[in-house]
């Protein structure tokens, strides 16, 4: 008998087509060597061109998968993504707050597709309440514009941003520049603290097909930060399996297609 892989929950919701989302959660924690569990918020209907319904899930439901969970099995890390409602955000950072456990924030505001995924009165629960309680938030540049008002135009913007984020509260920001005009062959994230400033650099691959990855992201970093590494260290090692899995990513339906989860069991 095998000892339990570390544990690692995902709060978020569910994407019918599979590429982001609680299926693309808990397919980055098998591909990383930890055990996914999940806390279902929402229910989408979802596919390559972009998200068709979505039905938020009672603060109960919610709560009681929580518990479950974390009660009987435990927790070495969590992460957030789809909040879709302030009442759904201020039950998750409650629960968090009593939580001894590392968290990623994936602050969700609109998906791949430019399809809204966070209520606009939701925004200030998520500053007040949800990214105090975040260990790593990975927030976006629209994501960033969203929360912030800070507009990321040229890379020196990133340091004003991670600022702003840290305003309020989490332990480290990471301000994701993948939409960032740098250069062709670049895609640049700044993670820092406020004192310490990493500066991560990847080849930007010209692939059309990357629903799922910033899912993908914070999971790869929770699943590293439940393996017991610094966070930097979880942070350079998610960025170096997403870009494997944006490289990978493959054609799905007629629309945006999948980064590839599972990218290293096929080379």
């Amino acid at each position: 008998m095998s000892p339990a892989p570390p544990l690692v929950l995902t709060v978020a919701g569910s994407d019918s087509g599979g590429g982001a989302g609680i299926q693309a959660d808990l397919k980055t924690m098998l591909a990383l060597g930890v055990h996914g569990m999940s806390v279902v918020t929402a229910v989408t209907a979802q596919n390559s061109r972009g998200v068709q319904g979505a039905w938020e899930l009672p603060e109960e439901a919610v709560r009681a998968q929580y518990r479950a969970v974390v009660d009987d099995i435990g927790v070495q890390a969590v992460k957030t993504g789809m909040l879709s409602s302030a009442r759904l955000v201020e039950t998750v950072a409650e629960l968090l707050a009593g939580t001894d456990a590392p968290v990623v924030v994936d602050p969700v505001g609109v998906s791949k597709h430019g399809d809204s995924l966070l209520a606009a009165s939701a925004l200030d629960s998520v500053r007040t309440r949800l990214l105090p309680t975040a260990t790593v938030a990975t927030p976006n540049l629209d994501e960033v514009a969203q929360l912030t008002d800070v507009h990321v135009v040229y890379e020196a913007d990133m340091r004003v941003a991670a600022e702003a984020i840290l305003s309020y509260g989490p332990r480290w920001a990471l301000i994701k520049g993948g939409h960032l005009p740098t250069g062709p062959d670049e895609a640049v994230d700044l993670l820092t603290d406020g004192t310490e400033e990493h500066w991560l650099r990847a080849p930007r691959y010209d692939n059309r097909h990357t629903h799922g990855t910033g899912c993908t992201l914070a999971s790869a970093i929770a699943a590293g930060l439940a393996r017991g590494l610094a966070v930097p260290e979880a942070v350079r090692q998610a960025k170096e399996y997403v870009t494997g899995a944006v490289a990978a990513g493959f054609p799905l339906g007629a629309g945006i297609g999948p980064v590839d989860h599972g990218w290293r069991h096929r080379t």
